[in-house]
């Protein structure tokens, strides 16, 4: 697909480059919508395309003009009374054409998804991405035969009519967990207390209104957010957190939106929790990290919404002397294919580079497990060290 791009100077020329009070009004975001609101503009992309079909003078087929999730339309975005940064996107617009015959299907597939999210949001109900992948690969399976065509379109959507997914009735897939010293409690329901629940912890709902309705109450001193469900595990078997006054978080791999959003939702409740992040030394680990902390640029019309200011704790390039040699593994052609774009990205900051630029130059990768020949009670031990030490970047 060709993106036409508009000029970010022909966009300034519209948007002033900074309100009163210095924030970037160049930055273009998507909105939390009411049902009605998102329903609205469903209604007004319909007879703009219909005005403009009919148009007595010059009839035509619309495009659609989405913001561009491309790097080149993207910048790093810094808090102006807080210390955390965010991907934002500018006005700069790529189009969706039924006259290219590389965008006819993401055209017709814009329409099908804005069709299915009117009825979603008719009816009150929400679904999740794979339930919405469903339903239409049995009503138009021509245009939704796997579901990344759906999660792009998502995307596609949010980009044309400016609201978040969960605004449009779509619900995130959460695989995330916590476990600690959180106290939970939604109105009228029963107070949930993390700390004595078992090792697989309190699973995090993909409701975002839900989320947002829980009173959080916590005497904890550090947030801790983990990369993989095993260590979060037997860092909750060992009951870490009675040790070291903290959260356990995890996403189980890469960050959704509902593990982002609650971890954000902690970080503005309790804003002198430092968020701490333990993550395995390899590219996917730095992405992980990275997300959590700037956003994604293809959620980037939402990611200051849920960037937080997370910290490197490990594993680090200065822990390796830990690991025994066998321990080290060769990079894969994905995690060098993750180097790549990582390096080649605006908002890495220095420390990550170097990190990075070690991992590539040595070939080499290592996992938070490999820490496990000290005893399996050693990473306890490793990550209060480490806090207590602040070695951390």
């Amino acid at each position: 697909r060709k993106c036409g791009a508009v000029r970010m100077a022909q966009a300034e020329a519209d948007v002033p480059a900074t309100s009163l009070f210095g924030a970037d009004r160049r930055l273009c975001s998507a909105d939390v919508l009411s049902p009605l609101e998102v329903r609205a503009r469903i209604e007004v992309a319909v007879l703009n395309f219909l005005a403009t079909l009919s148009s007595p003078s010059s009839p035509a087929i619309p495009v659609l003009p989405l913001i561009s999730r491309k790097s080149t339309n993207c910048s790093l975005r810094s808090g102006l009374l807080s210390d955390v940064s965010s991907v934002y996107l500018s006005y700069a617009f790529c189009k969706r054409s039924l006259m290219r015959e590389n965008d006819a299907k993401a055209f017709v597939r814009v329409w099908k998804v804005m069709e299915m999210c009117y009825k979603i949001l008719g009816e009150g109900k929400l679904v999740t991405q794979r339930e919405l992948f469903y339903k239409l690969l049995s009503d138009s399976p021509k245009y939704f035969s796997c579901q990344r065509h759906v999660n792009q379109t998502i995307q596609d959507v949010v980009s044309l009519l400016r609201c978040t997914r969960q605004s449009l009735g779509i619900m995130a897939s959460s695989r995330g967990a916590l476990i600690g010293r959180l106290v939970l409690h939604e109105p009228e329901e029963e107070h949930i207390d993390c700390s004595i629940l078992g090792p697989s912890g309190h699973a995090i709902t993909g409701d975002l209104n839900q989320l947002s309705r829980l009173n959080l109450s916590s005497d904890a001193r550090y947030l801790i957010l983990v990369e993989k469900d095993a260590i979060f595990q037997r860092l909750a078997e060992d009951r870490l957190y009675n040790q070291l006054p903290c959260i356990l978080i995890t996403a189980k791999g890469y960050p959704d939106i509902a593990t982002r959003f609650i971890l954000h939702r902690l970080s503005q409740t309790f804003p002198n929790m430092p968020i701490f992040a333990l993550v395995d030394w390899n590219p996917a680990g730095l992405s992980i990290l990275c997300t959590y902390k700037y956003g994604s640029i293809s959620m980037g019309l939402e990611s200051y919404r849920y960037a937080c200011n997370v910290k490197w704790l490990g594993l680090r390039g200065d822990d390796l002397q830990l690991i025994p040699q066998s321990a080290f593994q060769e990079l894969k052609p994905r995690d060098l294919q993750i180097a790549k774009s990582l390096l080649s990205s605006k908002f890495l900051q220095d420390t990550h580079r170097a990190e990075l630029t070690r991992m590539v130059e040595t070939g080499t990768r290592a996992e938070i497990e490999a820490l496990y020949c000290h005893g399996f009670d050693f990473l306890g031990k490793f990550i209060a060290r480490k806090i207590v030490q602040g070695d951390y970047i």
